[in-house]
């Protein structure tokens, strides 16, 4: 196989096929240096580009994020009740009904290893007003920041 950028589905799914020749031809470990080992690394990364770019992944919801954490570790909402100052907030929040605050957010963080991104990324409702979003991108170095899909965000 010519080993090129990914465009088409096509080509993608041919490097798939490729590489998961390359795994299962091979009776012997592949050697990171070997000709295989070099394709399976090559076509490995341009299969990664290739889906970042059309299989893009969205952060969770913040709320889906911490149920996955506190499923993963077996908690129970009367266990993370004093990351969120008490059971009922904890309800609260995992039912949607109050936000998350900073404090809430930077301890879940801390204890429970939920990545910042997940717990801030998902909150589509925090807007700017019209009038400000339209005078903040006047600033060139933010305006260039925010292009495309992100300048839906502010």
């Amino acid at each position: 196989m010519k080993t090129k950028i990914l465009k088409t589905e096509q080509e993608y799914n041919k490097a798939c096929e490729r590489i998961y020749t390359l795994i299962n031809s091979n009776e012997n470990v592949i050697e990171p240096n070997s000709p295989e080992g070099e394709e399976m690394e090559l076509l490995s990364l341009l299969v990664e580009k290739y889906e970042q770019e059309h299989y893009p992944i969205e952060a969770p919801n913040p709320i889906d994020a911490i149920k996955f954490r506190m499923e993963q570790m077996n908690l129970k909402q009367a266990d993370v009740a004093l990351l969120f100052e008490g059971k009922t907030r904890v309800s609260e929040v995992l039912h949607g009904k109050r936000p998350l605050t900073f404090k809430m957010i930077i301890l879940l963080n801390r204890y429970l290893g939920i990545p910042l991104e997940s717990l801030v990324a998902g909150n589509k409702e925090v807007k700017l007003e019209p009038e400000k979003k339209e005078q903040l991108l006047r600033i060139e170095s933010i305006k260039e920041y925010i292009s495309g899909s992100r300048a839906a965000m502010i």
